[in-house]
């Protein structure tokens, strides 16, 4: 069902400084920061040959990433992204299966412009997975 993995999602206190590492230190190509609104965040991609990974920084007073770095004062990996072909699919196969998905169960629009879901970390081996449809 799952196929490759879209991005590794980490949460950090300081973007401009995750930015500058990324790309002055590490050498990757990285992307202008997006506020993402529905989602509380802003984003930034870094583009690697094989994936992505995906900067977060709080946007507002109730977004979910305030809380993460409330309790992971350094920050860190938040979750995992992997693709599937068809998110409805995948949603009812692992519902069937009791898996948790959180939220309404419905796919939302991701950062990429495309239908997401998040599975419940509980389930799986204590890491948060967004899935993406591809």
């Amino acid at each position: 069902m799952i196929g490759k993995l879209n991005h590794v999602a980490i949460a950090v206190n300081d973007l401009d400084a995750a930015v500058a590492l990324y790309r002055d230190t590490l050498g990757a190509k990285v992307s202008e920061a997006v506020d993402q609104p529905d989602h509380g965040v802003v984003t930034v991609f870094v583009e690697l040959p094989n994936t992505k990974i995906e900067l977060l920084y709080p946007l507002g007073d109730d977004s979910p990433i305030k809380g993460f770095l409330a309790k992971n004062k350094s920050g860190g990996i938040h979750h995992l992204c992997y693709e599937v072909e068809d998110i409805y699919a995948a949603r009812d196969k692992l519902l069937e299966a009791g898996m948790r998905i959180l939220g309404s169960g419905e796919p939302r629009i991701g950062a990429h412009g495309k239908r997401i879901l998040f599975l419940h970390p509980k389930d799986l081996l204590g890491t948060l997975v967004e899935l993406e449809e591809v």
